[in-house]
């Protein structure tokens, strides 16, 4: 233990648990590199929204340093509760920078022992803190397993176990928990789990995908060799010139008719030979002008509803959620909202072509997000189907897909 923790009376160090609550931002000499100025400006927007936060919950910052905060709070629920508010607010700042340029906190939280020297806290609760933090997606929050068993049914939140990790200089493996949601406040992003449980699943990820090439080219082979034998067979057939069916000899106890020869024109006409008989449901160009235009006026005129989908990325996790629109000629058409309190209002607008060609925009907006976030989306109608994908203009992907709804017409 370095002298200077020594009080200069030799009293023993002052011990106490609390719950530490650890944040710095994500890429933050990437940011830095790009554009001091700015980064500077928008995280000492970001910090004075984070310092007040933390004052509101009854928290306080015992030390900064550079882009690193550190804070205390006496109630691991007040802690989560803060940290959770934090994403929620810094997140609402973010969306109005372009996605490079946005600055991301990642937070880390534990519940522990720790030492007082001044204002500062210092021991292993600070540092398993620290750890739990490098650990979070850039916007999310990892939590430690004390703190998990203090909030346990005392938040409304969504957790996802990330089993024991092994932290530099930490000892002890750390139950480790990731939040994915909160109500009120939506979707946080998740590291995926890792440790020998993630090895396992690797593994077998790898198995299942090795039977899926074997299959396929088992039956690439299959489908090689028929093709093959079917073109060798059509060739013999092609090569082969048709064998003439010699004239049946009549019967001995009937005279054969004399009769005059036919011209020439008929003797060749009888030996050549006949013509496929046309199929008049077929061949007939007035069914096939009908068959034609019938299909050229097939309308899709209903209603079509199912999931909307957005894709996982390195920072977002995937969501899905239901909607409707309604087609009547060559336009489909939607409304709804969506979000914790429906402040959220979506419109769907597009055009459907007589072939099944779909082309789908979506506009999503949120009376406290100054900038619309819009899809574009192509696909095809097939049958009762809607099958779309596009992505947002930031480049998250997303897709549609919708069935008719029974009973509508057609």
């Amino acid at each position: 233990m370095p002298d200077d923790l020594e009080k200069p009376s030799g009293q023993s160090l002052v011990r106490k648990l609390a719950t530490i609550l650890s944040a710095d931002v994500a890429e933050f000499s990437r940011l830095m590199g790009e554009d001091e100025e700015q980064t500077l400006r928008t995280f000492r927007g970001h910090k004075q929204v984070f310092e007040s936060l933390v004052e509101g919950h009854r928290g306080r910052i015992f030390n900064t340093a550079g882009d690193a905060i550190l804070a205390e709070f006496a109630s691991a629920v007040e802690a989560v509760r803060c940290a959770t508010d934090i994403q929620a607010a810094l997140r609402t700042r973010n969306d109005q920078l372009p996605p490079n340029r946005q600055v991301r906190f990642r937070i880390g939280i534990n519940l522990g022992d720790v030492m007082l020297h001044g204002h500062d806290l210092l021991g292993d609760g600070v540092n398993v803190a620290a750890r739990l933090q490098t650990a979070a997606e850039p916007g999310g929050i990892c939590i430690s397993g004390s703190v998990h068993d203090q909030i346990t049914n005392k938040l409304s939140l969504s957790y996802q176990s990330l089993g024991e990790m092994s932290f530099k200089n930490i000892q002890v493996p750390v139950r480790t928990f990731s939040i994915t949601h909160a109500q009120g406040l939506g979707d946080l992003p998740s590291p995926k789990p890792r440790g020998a449980g993630g090895r396992s699943a690797k593994w077998v990820a790898a198995g299942l995908l090795l039977l899926v090439l074997l299959a396929g080219g088992a039956y690439w082979a299959s489908t090689a060799r028929e093709r093959t034998r079917a073109e060798h067979a059509g060739a013999i057939a092609t090569a082969t010139p048709p064998v003439a069916t010699p004239p049946q000899a009549p019967a001995a106890s009937q005279p054969e008719p004399k009769a005059a020869a036919p011209p020439p024109s008929q003797s060749t006409a009888k030996t050549a030979p006949s013509p496929r008989p046309s199929n008049p449901h077929v061949d007939s160009p007035a069914v096939a002008t009908v068959a034609a235009s019938s299909r050229s006026s097939v309308r899709y005129d209903g209603v079509y509803s199912g999931k909307i989908c957005y894709a996982e990325t390195r920072k977002l996790p995937e969501r899905c959620y239901q909607a409707k629109g309604t087609i009547s000629g060559s336009k489909i058409s939607g409304q709804w909202r969506m979000g914790p309190e429906k402040k959220m209002s979506v419109v769907l607008a597009g055009d459907v072509a007589k072939s099944g060609d779909v082309k789908i925009q979506i506009v999503q907006r949120d009376p406290d997000i100054p900038r619309p976030g819009t899809i574009n989306l192509t696909g095809t109608l097939h049958g009762d189907l809607i099958d779309a994908s596009g992505s947002f203009l930031n480049g998250r992907p997303a897709t549609l897909n919708w069935h008719k709804d029974s009973g509508a017409s057609h």
